[in-house]
Formats: C-alpha cells, sequence, structure tokens
C-alpha cells in the first residue's frame, strides 16, 4: 500500500507534462508545534485533468487486500469487509451501466441510500463517467424528492424500498426523470441496481468516456434549508482533492486507521467524514447502518474494531457525557472530532475524563471544506473552534469587508485570494442572486458570526440573524447553551431573542427537561440563577418555556427561525 499524497507527488517529478499534482502533506507533531510553519510550509496545486475516482479510488485498489469499509448491518453486530478493489470494481460496473442506459456526462443523478457500500459504488461510478451525483438524506419525503428532480432536472434517481414508495408517488410530476435504479430489491417498471451491474463490465478507463477537468462538476449538495428553500451547491472533482486539508490537519488520519464518522449519508458532513479524506488516506472506514443512536451498540463497535479515529456530533458526545462510560473499552482511540456546531466545554471534559482523547472542533459548511479547526499538538480553547486552516485565509470581518479586532464580532469569512481558496465553491447553481448575497468584497460571508482572541483562536457566536442585541449587549446564543445544558435539569436547549419594549430584545430559552425533572417556577429560578453564575449575568434567560421537542432541519440543526416566530406570538 502507498501514501496518495507521495505517490501523486511521485508522478509530477516523472511526468511533469501531464501537469500532475503536487502536494505537501505534512506530518503533525505534538511537540514544537509552529502554526505559523505549518500554515507556511503548505502546497497545493490540483491538475488540469482531475478525476477522484480514476486518480484516487483506482490507484488505492492497487492493494488488492487493503479494506476500504467495514459495513455493519443494523443490528450491529454482522457485517462484511469491502476492499478498494471491490469499491472499484462495482462502480466501474455501474459507471458501465449508466452509459449503457444513455446516461451522459453532466447528467444529474439523485442518490438516496442509507449506509451501505451501493452509495459508494454509485458515487464512483457517476464519477468516472461524468455524471454528477447528488446525494440525498435518507429523511427526505415525496415532496422533498419531487423539488429536487425538478429543480436539478435530474435523468435519473438511485434509491432503496425505503423511498420506493414516495419516488412511484412524485415521478409522473417528473418530466425529466428517465430512469429510476432500486437498490436490493425489484420493482415493476423499474431497473435493478443488482441486474444493471451484472450485465455490465467492471473495466473502464480514461479512453472510454469524455475526459473529465478539475473544475467539471462532480456533485450537488442541498442546502438543509433551515431559513428558506434548499439551495443547490455543485461540487467538482478538485472539491474531493482539496480534502488534503481536512484530512491532514484536523483530521490526522493515517493509512492504517480505523475511521468512523457518525453521518448520513446525504449531507456534506458524509464527503468529510466517510469519502474524501479517508479514501486520500487509504484508511478503513466504519459503515454501520443502524437507524438512531444506541449508545451500547455504539461502544460495542468502537471496542470490536478497534475504531482509532471517531468523530460524533456534539448532541452524541453531550448525550455520552449523561451516561455511565465506565464500563466501555476506549484504549484503540487516539484522536476524536467533531463539527456540525460548536460543542459545549463540560462535554469535551466528560469525554477526556472516560477516553483519555481530547475531541478536536472543526469548521466548515457545505460550500467549504474544513475551513477552521484545532489541530493536533496545538493548544485546544474549549469552545473555541480553533484556527484558520493551512492554505486558507480566514477572518472575522464587517459588513464592508473590513478585519476586525480582537473580541469584535463580525461574520466569518473566506478571502478570495489570487489562487482560489481550495474547496470553496464559487456560486448556488443558477442562483446569481444568492451568490451575489454571500460573495461581497472580496471575501465569501460564510452567515456564520464569530469573534477571535489575542492567539487568533476563533469563538463562534452564531448565525448572522441569530444574535441578540439587549439593552445594548450583543449576546450569542450559543453562549447561553452552552451555560444551561451544564446544569443537570437541561437535557437541550435553544435560545433565541423575543422582542421587548425597554430592552429591545431578551434571551429566551426553550428547554426540553432531563429525566425526572417537571417544569416548576422554582426550577426556572434555579436554572436562571445557575446560568448568570455561570456565564455573564446579562445573558441570563429572562425568559424560559419547557417543551417535549424543539424544531429542527432534516439535518438536525435547530430552526431558530421558527423559535423566533413564536417567541413575538407569544408577545400577541
Amino acid at each position: 500500500m502507498f501514501d496518495m499524497v507521495n505517490y501523486l507527488s511521485e508522478e509530477i517529478k516523472n511526468n511533469a507534462a501531464k501537469k500532475k499534482l503536487k502536494a505537501k502533506s505534512l506530518t503533525i507533531s505534538n511537540e514544537n508545534f509552529d502554526y505559523q510553519r505549518l500554515r507556511s510550509s503548505f502546497k497545493l496545486s490540483v491538475p488540469q485533468n482531475f478525476n477522484f475516482a480514476f486518480d484516487v479510488l483506482s490507484k488505492t485498489a492497487a492493494d488488492d487486500e487493503k479494506v476500504a469499509l467495514i459495513a455493519i448491518e443494523k443490528n450491529g453486530e454482522d457485517y462484511k469487509q469491502v476492499t478498494y478493489k471491490d469499491l472499484d470494481k462495482s462502480s466501474s460496473r455501474f459507471a458501465n451501466a449508466l452509459l449503457n442506459l444513455g446516461i451522459e456526462k453532466k447528467d444529474k443523478v439523485l442518490v438516496i441510500l442509507p449506509r451501505v457500500p451501493e452509495w459508494y459504488s454509485v458515487l464512483f461510478g457517476c464519477a468516472k463517467m461524468g455524471a454528477v451525483a447528488m446525494p440525498g438524506t435518507t429523511l427526505l419525503t415525496a415532496n422533498d424528492i419531487e423539488y429536487r428532480v425538478v429543480t436539478s432536472k435530474a435523468k435519473a434517481i438511485v434509491v432503496s424500498k425505503l423511498h420506493s414508495d414516495a419516488v412511484e408517488q412524485i415521478k409522473s410530476n417528473c418530466p425529466t426523470l428517465q430512469h429510476i435504479i432500486l437498490v436490493r430489491g425489484e420493482r415493476n417498471g423499474w431497473s435493478s441496481f443488482e441486474t444493471l451491474c451484472n450485465m455490465s463490465s467492471d473495466h473502464i478507463d480514461r479512453s472510454m468516456v469524455p475526459p473529465t477537468k478539475s473544475e467539471d462538476p462532480m456533485l450537488i449538495y442541498f442546502t438543509s434549508g433551515s431559513t428558506a428553500m434548499p439551495k443547490m451547491v455543485e461540487r467538482d472533482h478538485a472539491y474531493g482533492l482539496s480534502h488534503l486539508i481536512t484530512k491532514t490537519y484536523w483530521q490526522d488520519l493515517k493509512k492504517d486507521d480505523i475511521h468512523w464518522t457518525l453521518t448520513d449519508t446525504g449531507w456534506a458532513k458524509a464527503a468529510w467524514g466517510i469519502l474524501y479524506p479517508q479514501f486520500l488516506a487509504g484508511c478503513t472506514i466504519v459503515l454501520f447502518n443502524g437507524e438512531g443512536f444506541d449508545l451500547e451498540a455504539h461502544l460495542k463497535i468502537i471496542e470490536k474494531h478497534r475504531v482509532t479515529t471517531f468523530c460524533a456530533p456534539p448532541t452524541v458526545y453531550r448525550m455520552m457525557a449523561q451516561a455511565d462510560l465506565s464500563h466501555a473499552d476506549f484504549s484503540s482511540l487516539r484522536h476524536c472530532l467533531s463539527a456540525g456546531e460548536p460543542l459545549n466545554p463540560e462535554a469535551m471534559k466528560s469525554w477526556e475524563t472516560s477516553t483519555g482523547c481530547k475531541i478536536y472542533e472543526g469548521y466548515g459548511q457545505t460550500e467549504t471544506i474544513c475551513i477552521a479547526a484545532n489541530f493536533p499538538g496545538m493548544e485546544i480553547r474549549p469552545g473555541s473552534m480553533g484556527k484558520p486552516c493551512p492554505g486558507l485565509t480566514v477572518d472575522i470581518i464587517d459588513d464592508e469587508g473590513n478585519i476586525l479586532g480582537e473580541g469584535e464580532i463580525g461574520h466569518i469569512a473566506v478571502k478570495i485570494t489570487e489562487t482560489y481558496p481550495p474547496g470553496l465553491f464559487t456560486g448556488y447553481f443558477e442562483d446569481d442572486d444568492k451568490t451575489k448575497q454571500v460573495f461581497q468584497n472580496g471575501w465569501y460571508y460564510t452567515g456564520d458570526t464569530a469573534k477571535k482572541d489575542k492567539d487568533g483562536y476563533i469563538w463562534f457566536v452564531g448565525r448572522s440573524d441569530d444574535i441578540i442585541s439587549s439593552a445594548g449587549y450583543r449576546i450569542s446564543p450559543f453562549e447561553v447553551e452552552s451555560a444551561l445544558v451544564e446544569h443537570e435539569a437541561v437535557a437541550e436547549s435553544a435560545v433565541v431573542a423575543k422582542p421587548d419594549n425597554l430592552r429591545g430584545e431578551i434571551v429566551k430559552a426553550y428547554i426540553i427537561l432531563a429525566k425526572n425533572y417537571v417544569p416548576s417556577e422554582v426550577l426556572i429560578k434555579e436554572i436562571q440563577d445557575f446560568v448568570k453564575k455561570h456565564s455573564a449575568p446579562y445573558k441570563y434567560p429572562r425568559e424560559i418555556e419547557f417543551v417535549e421537542s424543539l424544531p429542527k432541519t432534516i439535518s438536525g440543526k435547530i430552526r431558530r427561525v421558527e423559535l423566533r416566530e413564536r417567541a413575538v406570538k407569544s408577545n400577541n
């Protein structure tokens, strides 16, 4: 087995005329950490003709025995190992199957599959023959599917039995849809994934398909739509290669790692956590097709399969912080990660006590790769997303694009440099208005706000429209929520602004109580006093409402816009 970065670097030496990749991957040491050296030493140039499936998957598949996936069934016990060679062959079959169906380069293919190996075969198969795969979460409804097919003008859709009825319901409303492919099943009038692949050759190479350039589209992700209808984010082949930054500096992946990220296949988090960085590293990925979060099942998987690198959303870490983990075996873990939203310091402390591992937070979006993170060897300041990743200029700016000073709240933004920022999208698909809103003053505005300390650490504050302005103070919902969840009675919370005649806005908290706690005025006062002591007094929630659940997007993010509307109505 070889290291992909070194392999591709050798190719540029051996054949410079073909303009192959030149990339220097640094080994991050826990001793003598030098952030500036890390930034100045990184170089990445993308070859003109690059196809992730051919240039990474097929080359890694040269090692016949290297395991790509440990595919675990829903029961958490039964599993099979899938090699890189297996995926290379199965994706070639699917690429040929698409060609046989008449699918052409840049045609759109909607892919809604659970965590099964076929998901990789479809995505890499599309990449090999030039079609654009559009991953969708398994939580999509019939209306969601129709919106995606119609908006993208998709020609094909690949689903499992889970969504077969929904697709049957809406297919007549989708005039561009020519082929419906069912994985692990059969249905009248539909194509069987297995039959198509069995009838197709497992060989395909560049000479058999139109050439793909690094800027050619490879994927389209639909954003979660927390404030509007989902936008289409197109990613090119260079995007996959740009995840060298994610792999090297945040995830610290090695080829002998057993990596597990808890994610749905429909989100860009899957591209980060079970796809591009891991295939660049040539490591093994745990793919658990379970439903929901079963603590004991997850602990057994970590122990049985000797997981070394682990990434989970803050919600999972918070749940684990409330559980008894004394019986769990975490001896295989060496590096733990979190992303999606900031993680409160208390959960981080609890995890380190139980496992001996710190949690390294990373930050990015569907529109980017990892753009800021805590790196191995760097001091972790709990609650901070860390510092900008090498290869990218990330800062806190105002509405006019001016860089702000220490402690000033502003927009998290990526500077549009002469060499275009690696992994940054170039605009929303066929939506110039939305694109112009986020690209201004020479920066990409993420829509998130933050502040930085004197050492350059970035501290998340909230979405740009989530900031609470109360009696002249600017308050971050996250800071209040972090204090709230440290109270033993609080299982989950969401904080928003509520209009107030005296203060302009006040902090209102919606709280889901932990087991064995019941709502009361006494408990409200206790929680308020707790926040005053654990945060600045002006940040405490002047109004608390206990709820059974919180409104969320299908990606699991809290819909604060809905809670703000609810808070406004409560004044009427």
